[in-house]
């Protein structure tokens, strides 16, 4: 048996905006995993513990996901040399509880996983900017609406930076070329690790509210104008800087700037569960916001000082917002709440 994992991700700053080419997005990597198991076999089982049964290659609506992505691996095998052989793929590690999901990226984690898996079974290795490549081809042809910010942050399982692609013209290769000529094109993204020299404690809140982010997405992408393209750009890369030249005060004001661009966009962001994450900040060393596409999942925070970090997770804990990770950035020690 060979086993992989990849990790989930969390939005800073960047949501919406970043659905356009050339736009920033700061994304966090969180160490909560699903995990898979491959091993070659008599014949193909597919099992993932999001369902309570499993699957060989016929096509199943509920697989449809990990089976489109194996069918983009037996294309990139093939021009590896590879024929894919029958082979037996455990899936574990559903991001959620109690049946409502996280808001971690579990779609991109899941495609990433399912492909880090065949790479390691036919021992084929390929680096990170390859890794996203495929991952984003899946999802790509299947007409997803995302902005593969999520793939670039779990493929680098880092603090990133994430500068978006064309999906359009990219989706129009897919369709067009072959799958490695398409790969070796220059698509136009970059993703970097960001490393703030402040210290700070990272906390995410879970409100158990479940947002559809491809929906919230749908409504919302319409609002999108080009005065809140370019402030959402200029905050992303004012709050970069600021992490990473120790700016407490400019780091609060940023993340305050890309809430407010969120609200500006659709009162639809932010649900009573979500303004209670982000005013339990207020007063303190600290601040709050929506993450990801908004409507429901998590939010969450910066707090520059032990107090404020005791504050708000009391403060959180007496609305019903489950403290779901905890990290402190800027130390090289993780611990997990």
């Amino acid at each position: 048996m060979i086993a992989v994992k990849t990790c989930g991700k969390l939005y800073w700053v960047g949501e919406y905006a970043i659905l356009e080419p050339g736009q920033l997005a700061l994304i966090k990597a969180i160490p909560i995993y699903m995990r898979a198991e491959i091993a070659f076999s008599d014949s193909y089982r597919i099992y993932s513990d999001m369902f309570d049964f499993a699957v060989d290659l016929t096509p199943n609506p509920d697989y449809s996901l990990i089976q489109e992505t194996i069918a983009l691996m037996n294309d990139f095998l093939a021009y590896h040399g590879q024929t894919l052989r029958p082979f037996s793929l455990e899936i574990r590690g559903k991001m959620e509880r109690e049946g409502k999901k996280f808001g971690l990226g579990s779609s991109g984690s899941v495609v990433v996983l399912v492909i880090k898996a065949l790479l390691a079974l036919y021992k084929l290795s390929v680096d990170q900017e390859l890794l996203f490549k495929l991952a984003s081809a899946v999802l790509l042809k299947r007409g997803d609406n995302g902005s593969m910010g999520d793939i670039a942050c779990i493929v680098a399982e880092e603090l990133v930076l994430y500068q978006s692609f064309d999906r359009q013209k990219v989706a129009t290769w897919l369709e067009e070329e072959n799958l490695s000529t398409v790969l070796e094109r220059d698509w136009g993204f970059s993703i970097s690790q960001v490393k703030p020299t402040l210290e700070c404690d990272f906390l995410v809140g879970w409100t158990k509210e479940v947002a559809v982010s491809s929906h919230m997405v749908q409504q919302i992408k319409q609002n999108i104008n080009q005065n809140f393209l370019t402030s959402s750009k200029e905050t992303v890369a004012s709050l970069v800087e600021a992490l990473e030249q120790g700016k407490v005060e400019k780091s609060i004001e940023q993340v305050e700037a890309a809430s407010k661009l969120l609200e500006g966009l659709s009162a639809d962001i932010y649900t009573p569960s979500l303004r209670q994450v982000k005013e339990a900040s207020q007063d303190l060393q600290a601040v709050a916001k929506s993450s990801g596409a908004g409507g429901g999942d998590c939010g969450i925070a910066l707090s520059f000082d032990a107090h404020s970090t005791e504050t708000l997770k009391n403060r959180w804990a007496n609305l019903g917002i489950e403290l779901l990770y905890q990290e402190r950035i800027g130390h090289d020690d993780k611990s997990q709440g």
